[in-house]
């Protein structure tokens, strides 16, 4: 379940420049969704960064290979986080490697096709909200209750939001709820956390290149009725966005930040 090596020097991001160097060093990290897409990325960073990271997703050799392939001291424990003995598994293995949670990113969501309310099926809905909001829940109420009772108490919480979160693609009920609901979820934590120094911020991330944006060169489905297809940007954009809110000191937070590719049809849609 782990993999670990010596911390690389100097800390640098995916671009090679200097990013937060010595500001999340040893910090301790869970980055939930770590085995593709902007996990894997945000993960790789951290791990480049000097963090402490634990890496969890669905499959373990997947994470083993993020790890192995960054460097760095890690923890991989694969974990359904819709799953809540799962999830109460993961924060024991943290605990018992780590003792600590400086940063969580609360990243793991899926998807199903795109279609009218009356054609998704409730299975479809479920799958959706069992892992964008049932497993965000799960993993931010883990991380929460650590960050509160460790010592030195506190610690970040950065919830995966989306565009969705302000505005919806057709045919997106399902994905767009959840996301929405992050929005919800990631106030009340901010609010709720000012008492025991946990900060609580969103980033809401718009046509990141990976897994889930590999058709959007084909053409996604606008407003108008029309298709078109749609530019996306390099992931690792996100993973040191990711990484620069995590580098901030405790009283200061980036309550809500928004990283998309510039020429998307967000602005202006409609």
């Amino acid at each position: 379940m782990e993999a670990s090596g010596a911390n690389p020097a100097p800390a640098i991001n995916g671009n090679g420049t200097d990013m937060a160097s010595g500001k999340v060093t040893d910090k301790v990290v869970l980055v939930t969704g770590a085995s593709s897409g902007i996990g894997k990325a945000t993960a790789a960073t951290f791990l480049k960064n000097g963090a402490k990271v634990i890496l969890t997703g669905r499959r373990e050799d997947r994470l083993q290979e993020v790890a192995a392939s960054a460097g760095g001291e890690a923890l991989c424990v694969p974990c359904d986080v819709s799953d809540a003995a799962q999830v109460d598994d993961l924060f024991g293995a943290i605990k018992d490697r780590f003792g600590r949670l400086d940063v969580c990113f609360n990243n793991a969501g899926n998807n199903v096709p795109p279609a009218p309310i009356d054609e998704i099926s409730v299975d479809d809905w479920l799958k959706v909200l069992n892992v964008n909001l049932h497993g965000a829940f799960l993993i931010a109420r883990g991380a929460f209750g650590m960050m509160r009772h460790q010592d030195p108490r506190g610690g970040r919480i950065i919830n995966n939001g989306s565009i969705s979160a302000h505005v919806p693609r057709p045919g997106s009920v399902p994905y767009t709820t959840t996301k929405h609901a992050i929005t919800g979820l990631t106030r009340t934590l901010s609010l709720d956390g000012r008492a025991f120094d946990i900060a609580c911020g969103q980033i809401d991330i718009g046509n990141a290149a990976s897994e889930m944006t590999a058709n959007f060169s084909q053409g996604l489905p606008q407003a108008n009725g029309t298709k078109m297809p749609e530019p996306v940007m390099d992931v690792q954009n996100v993973a040191d966005a990711v990484l620069n809110m995590s580098s901030l000191p405790l009283s200061a937070n980036v309550q809500f930040m928004t990283i998309m590719a510039s020429s998307m049809p967000y602005i202006g849609r409609g």
